[in-house]
């Protein structure tokens, strides 16, 4: 079966590889259109989508992440990555964001269950669109993982991100300068039950 949503599904990859160039207004208007019509637990809808387009503001986002990731310790498993995220934070190129001239940081209140799973929802929604419009866009993990680095939180707060929201994630969204290749599906993903 095919359709141009299953098409988005398959072709959309994530992107590691901007141009410069920045995305239409009418373009951010879709994406962030895009995620407040994802399902959210209880129709609760409580997500922030602060968007940032500047590259200084970008840039010094860049630093306090750069920073943050030289005494951040995973709360999982992760542990095992942690020399490598370290030793790339610490290259003068290193960038979180992979140079997109957009970044979209989703964010939500605190002890709510449902959280992550609701800016997940929202993300993947900004994502299919990206792929719709030929836009690239990847998945940021760093926000997350620093959401307790307080340098970051309080030039986040400057930027209008509550204090008390949980940062859940964030997509970078640019146009492509490089495509990705499809890797190959596992065996065993899946199971029904009839």
């Amino acid at each position: 079966m095919t359709n141009p949503i299953i098409d988005a599904i398959k072709n959309r990859r994530s992107t590691r590889q901007f141009t410069d160039e920045q995305i239409l207004d009418e373009q951010m208007d879709t994406l962030l259109e895009s995620a407040i019509w994802a399902p959210s637990g209880s129709n609760s809808q409580s997500w922030l989508f602060t968007a940032i387009q500047s590259k200084e503001v970008l840039m010094k986002l860049n630093d306090y992440v750069r920073e943050g990731l030289q005494t951040w310790t995973p709360k999982d498993d992760y542990i095992s990555k942690m020399p490598a995220i370290r030793q790339h934070a610490q290259k003068e190129d290193y960038n979180f964001y992979y140079h997109a001239p957009t970044l979209i940081i989703a964010s939500n209140r605190p002890n709510y269950d449902n959280a992550m799973a609701d800016c997940a929802l929202a993300l993947e929604n900004m994502f299919l669109a990206a792929e719709s419009m030929e836009l690239g866009s990847c998945y940021i993990n760093q926000l997350r993982w620093l959401n307790d680095y307080v340098p970051l939180r309080d030039y986040l707060a400057e930027l209008g991100v509550p204090r008390e929201h949980v940062i859940c994630s964030a997509a970078a969204v640019g146009r492509k300068a490089k495509s990705s290749n499809a890797p190959e599906r596992k065996q065993g993903t899946v199971k029904i039950i009839r």
